[in-house]
């Protein structure tokens, strides 16, 4: 298995190592992910999933560096949190942590912020992408449309509870062995 479901809950992946604190049925691996190091080998992973998990965590520089750490060169992480003015993230006591379409530019060296700001961390993603999930009373969307995602995050800086969820696909940026 190359894939790695970070904080899987009752979502069990097949292919995936799945993962949680709790020892859950179907969880491969107990373990709490703001202990570090995690207990995987350098350069392992191709795939890594963090589906409402990083909001919980609260040193999310570490857990970046980790998943770096984890993943072989090229390798894709989807990560999904609440946006930061939607009542999904206001909602949860447990949220130590909001994010924003441009939290994870910290880690790219293409985009502004990362490029002014890479002593922050030695890990480094792509940012290839930023999806919006907009949720109703009993549905959820996601909308991968880059220019009505756009379009979704600029009124929702305005409004709250217009974007529910904000999706991060990263590409891992390190060297080949």
């Amino acid at each position: 298995m190359t894939g790695l479901n970070i904080g899987c809950g009752n979502d069990i992946r097949s292919g995936y190592i799945n993962l949680d604190k709790v020892a859950l049925p179907g969880v491969d691996v107990v373990w709490d992910v703001s202990q570090f190091p995690y207990p995987f080998e350098n350069d392992y992973f191709t795939t890594i999933l963090l589906i409402n998990v990083l909001e919980h965590i609260p040193d999310t520089i570490k857990v970046m560096e980790e998943l770096h750490r984890i993943c072989k060169p090229g390798a894709t992480i989807t990560i999904r949190v609440p946006y930061w003015n939607s009542t999904q993230q206001a909602t949860d006591i447990t949220h130590v942590r909001c994010f924003t379409e441009f939290s994870m530019d910290y880690f790219d060296p293409q985009k502004p912020l990362g490029e002014r700001r890479m002593y922050y961390s030695t890990a480094r993603f792509t940012v290839e992408a930023v999806h919006v999930w907009v949720c109703f009373p009993h549905r959820c969307y996601l909308i991968k449309n880059k220019p009505l995602c756009k379009i979704l995050l600029k009124i929702a800086h305005y409004l709250s509870n217009i974007a529910s969820l904000i999706e991060f696909e990263l590409i891992a940026l390190k060297p080949h062995p």
